[in-house]
C-alpha cells in the first residue's frame, strides 16, 4: 500500500532518525486504518446499491421484453384463429404481412423498453457514485438537439414507419400506389419500404417521403369495362348477351371464387348518333380486377358475336364515316359527269333540209 511504501524507513547512519521514521510510518498506517474503518460501510452500501440497481434493471428488462414477445405471439395466434373461422377474412389477410408487422412493432417496443430501463439504471448508478448529473443532462440535451437537427430526415422516416405499421396502412403482399411508384410491397422497415414494380424493378422508398398511399388490396376491387355498339342495335338484346356472359363467368372455375358479386349491367354510359356505350361492373377479390376484366371482355365479345352484334370504337366509326363520305363524293361526281355528257349531246345544231 502507498502509505506503507511512503512510510518505509530509509537507510540512515543515525539511529534516532530511523526511530522517527518508524513512528511516522506507524502513525500513517493507523490513520489509514481508521479512515478505512470509517468509510468501509459507506463503500459497501454503495456497492450493494449499485449491484442491486444493475440486477433489478437486467431482470426488469428481461421480464418486459419476454412479456412483449408473448403478447405479440398471443395476438397473432388469436388473429389466426379468428381468420380460420372466417373464410373471407382469411383471403384478405396475408400471414406474412401480419407476421412482419407484429415483428416490427414488437422490436420497436422491446428497444424502447430496453432504452428506458437501462438509461434510468445508469443515471441511478451515477447518482449513487456522487456524480452531479446536472451538467451531464444538460450536455445530453444539447447533443440531442444537435442530433435532431442533423438527422431530422432519419427521425421523420422512423416516425412515419412506426405510424404506418401501427395504423396498418399496408402490408407485405399488398399492391399500393404511393405517387412516384406503384407495385407490390416486398418489405416494410422503419425507415424504408420496398416495392416490386410492374416491370420487375424494386423501389426503395423512404417512409418520410410517402405523402399518400392508395392500397389496392384492401377490402375489394372493381372490374369495370365499357361495351360500345352501334346506336341502332337492340338494347335489350345487348343487355341479354352481356348478362348471359356474366352469368356464365360466375359459374366457371376459378372465376367463381374471384367474383364476389354477380356481374351487373349498369346501363347506358353515353349515346351518340353512331354508337352507344354500356357500362358493366363486377366486385372482385382485391388485386384480381384486371384478370376478371380481360376474361369478362372475352366472353362478352363471344356472346355478342353469336347474336350478330358488332362491337365498334371511335376509330372504326370514323373510318366508316370517311368511307361513306368518299363514296358519296364519288357518286356525286359520276352524276355530274353524266349530266355534262348529256348536255353536250343535246347542244348540237339540228340539220336543215
Amino acid at each position: 500500500m502507498f502509505w506503507l511504501i511512503g512510510a518505509a524507513p530509509s537507510p540512515s547512519p543515525d539511529g534516532g532518525a530511523g526511530a522517527t521514521s518508524l513512528e511516522d510510518a506507524h502513525e500513517t498506517a493507523t490513520n489509514a486504518a481508521g479512515w478505512i474503518e470509517e468509510n468501509w460501510s459507506t463503500w459497501l452500501t454503495s456497492g450493494l446499491r449499485i449491484l442491486l440497481i444493475a440486477v433489478i434493471a437486467v431482470v426488469l428488462r428481461y421480464v418486459i421484453r419476454r412479456a412483449i414477445t408473448k403478447l405479440i405471439t398471443r395476438m397473432n395466434r388469436r388473429a389466426a384463429a379468428t381468420d380460420s373461422g372466417n373464410a373471407l377474412r382469411g383471403l384478405l389477410v396475408n400471414h406474412e404481412r401480419r407476421r412482419q408487422r407484429s415483428a416490427a412493432i414488437g422490436s420497436v417496443l422491446r428497444n424502447v423498453a430496453s432504452f428506458v430501463i437501462m438509461g434510468t439504471a445508469v443515471l441511478m448508478v451515477l447518482s449513487g457514485l456522487g456524480i452531479n448529473l446536472a451538467p451531464l443532462l444538460a450536455s445530453a440535451g444539447v447533443a440531442g438537439v444537435a442530433l435532431g437537427f442533423g438527422a431530422r430526415n432519419l427521425v421523420t422516416d422512423v416516425l412515419a414507419g412506426m405510424f404506418m405499421l401501427l395504423e396498418d396502412q399496408y402490408g407485405v403482399g399488398d399492391r399500393v400506389d404511393v405517387g412516384e411508384a406503384s407495385g407490390t410491397v416486398l418489405e416494410i422497415g422503419l425507415r424504408v419500404t420496398q416495392l416490386r414494380g410492374d416491370d420487375g424493378e424494386i423501389w426503395y422508398i423512404r417512409n418520410g417521403e410517402i405523402k399518400r398511399v392508395g392500397n389496392l388490396s384492401q377490402g375489394w376491387a372493381t372490374a369495370a369495362l365499357d361495351v360500345q355498339v352501334r346506336a341502332d342495335e337492340d338494347m335489350e338484346e345487348v343487355r341479354a348477351a352481356i348478362a348471359a356472359a356474366g352469368e356464365e363467368l360466375g359459374k366457371t372455375e376459378p372465376w367463381d371464387e374471384l367474383l364476389w358479386e354477380p356481374v351487373e349491367v349498369l346501363g347506358l354510359d353515353s349515346v351518340t348518333l353512331d354508337s352507344m356505350v354500356i357500362r358493366v361492373s363486377a366486385k372482385t377479390m382485391p388485386g384480381k380486377a384486371l384478370g376478371v376484366e380481360r376474361e369478362l371482355r372475352w366472353r362478352i365479345k363471344q356472346a355478342l358475336d353469336r347474336r350478330g352484334i358488332r362491337i365498334v370504337d371511335e376509330e372504326s366509326l370514323a373510318l366508316e364515316a370517311a368511307g361513306r363520305q368518299g363514296a358519296e363524293r364519288a357518286r356525286t361526281g359520276r352524276e355530274r359527269g353524266e349530266g355534262r355528257v348529256e348536255l353536250r349531246k343535246g347542244s348540237g345544231v339540228p340539220l336543215q333540209k
